[in-house]
């Protein structure tokens, strides 16, 4: 004969604290990722500018070729236009060379950015000790609903932007 005695003294939660919030409304309102936005397009478009100025001096060139081709002669022409050709080509190289730099430097400014929103938002779900917050938005929505009262955007948004106006 045998007895057995199972005394549970666990505590069994039953309900998760959790909450969501779309991250695309979250970046859109962020004042410091407009202002580093903006900051990044001044950037890039004075990155820009000495291309721009190549490109506008070869513009100037060719129709100055065009124009003085047939009294020049044929060999100018010839000579001229592997020239202009020539140059065309390194100006394309050095516009994709900018263009890449400008992708790199905004795709690093983006990462710093986002990792500092989920950091914010780490700190913020230990703080208010929640188990989960989700993430959607309209191009991956994760959460297909949910009670308005579960949305924390507004709140995170709140205090990222209070954050950033301090600093």
């Amino acid at each position: 004969f045998t007895i057995f005695a199972c005394n549970k003294n666990e505590k069994t939660q039953s309900s998760f604290k959790t909450a969501y919030l779309d991250t695309a409304q979250l970046l859109e309102g962020y004042d410091k990722l407009k202002v580093e936005d903006e900051k990044f397009k001044v950037k890039s478009q004075e990155m820009g500018r000495p291309l721009e100025a190549k490109v506008n001096a070869f513009k100037s060139e060719a129709q100055n070729f065009q124009a003085n081709a047939q009294a020049k002669g044929q060999a100018w022409a010839q000579q001229k236009g592997a020239e202009l050709q020539q140059r065309e080509q390194q100006i394309l190289q050095e516009r994709d060379q900018v263009l890449a730099q400008i992708q790199t430097e905004g795709g690093k400014l983006q990462d710093t950015l986002i990792k500092q929103v989920k950091k914010h938002i780490r700190e913020f779900g230990k703080k208010q000790k929640f188990d989960y917050i989700f993430t959607t938005s309209e191009d991956a929505p994760s959460v297909i609903y949910a009670k308005d009262s579960y949305n924390l955007t507004d709140k995170l948004l709140k205090e990222l932007n209070d954050q950033y106006k301090t600093t």
